[in-house]
């Protein structure tokens, strides 16, 4: 499902977070944002998932206008990670994943089959399926972290948002989380943090830097130094990965003028 932000802009106590940014993710696109923190990119993603309004432009999923639909609907289409989840579920993994199909019960939840193997397959796929009986405050922040993605699989959205998916995961999790999110096939919108991780899963980057996207495009063409240098403040070097050839980055500072 293609979303569009159309001329988005976010202003709060006068203060511009975001100023007319409009960006598409085309149908099945793996479509990252990066740039120095506090440069917008939550208060972006914040909008499309409905956290909060704008106060201009819109968000359009499918051809209609977010604000438009009804909650359940919107759930259906989409399902987000936010940066930090401040929920502390008194429930097991397996319970907390089950929230994901909400959307798709009726007034009265029962569970069926159907949601039944989507929780089961979605933490397999996480590598969760073992927590299943745990309590979620017994976890590690990592192992939360793949729950709550678990969660956003099960609801089975057409559309993901993830804000920093990969915070509180070691490399090996970071990649097959990832792998996992590209390969069940819903157009993705993600902030990211990491430029490699980024440089390899995206097809699509948007650099924002001040509320504003400065640079688009396919990671080899915007992860330039030149803009590196302007946006982060640091030297990068470009290498090839040896496998994919995919751009990969390595930094060092500045040097002093």
């Amino acid at each position: 499902m293609r979303v569009d932000i159309d001329a988005v802009t976010v202003e709060i106590g006068g203060a511009k977070l975001v100023e007319d940014v409009s960006l598409r993710a085309g149908d099945g696109q793996f479509v990252g944002l990066v740039g120095p923190n506090g440069s917008g990119k939550s208060t972006l993603l914040r909008c499309v998932y409905r956290a909060l309004r704008p106060t201009a432009g819109a968000v359009r999923l499918g051809g209609d206008d977010l604000l438009a639909m009804d909650t359940r609907e919107s759930a259906r289409r989409l399902a987000a990670l936010p940066q930090e989840s401040a929920a502390e579920f008194d429930f097991t993994v397996a319970e907390v994943v089950a929230m994901g199909r909400l959307p798709h019960q009726g007034a009265v939840a029962r569970e069926t089959d159907e949601d039944r193997h989507a929780c089961a397959a979605a933490l397999a796929g996480v590598d969760a399926g073992h927590l299943a009986g745990r309590g979620f405050l017994t976890l590690s922040g990592g192992e939360k972290q793949r729950v709550l993605i678990a969660r956003a699989l099960a609801q089975q959205p057409r559309v993901l948002v993830l804000d920093e998916p990969t915070n509180h995961l070691d490399i090996a999790q970071q990649l097959e989380v990832l792998s996992l999110v590209r390969a069940a096939g819903p157009t993705v919108l993600t902030a990211l943090h990491d430029l490699n991780l980024a440089a390899l899963h995206c097809d699509l980057i948007h650099v924002v830097d001040e509320g504003r996207i400065v640079a688009s495009g396919a990671p080899h063409d915007v992860l330039t130094p030149a803009l590196l240098a302007d946006v982060f403040g640091v030297r990068a070097h470009r290498v090839p990965h040896p496998e994919t050839g995919a751009v990969q980055l390595l930094f060092d500072r500045l040097p002093t003028p």
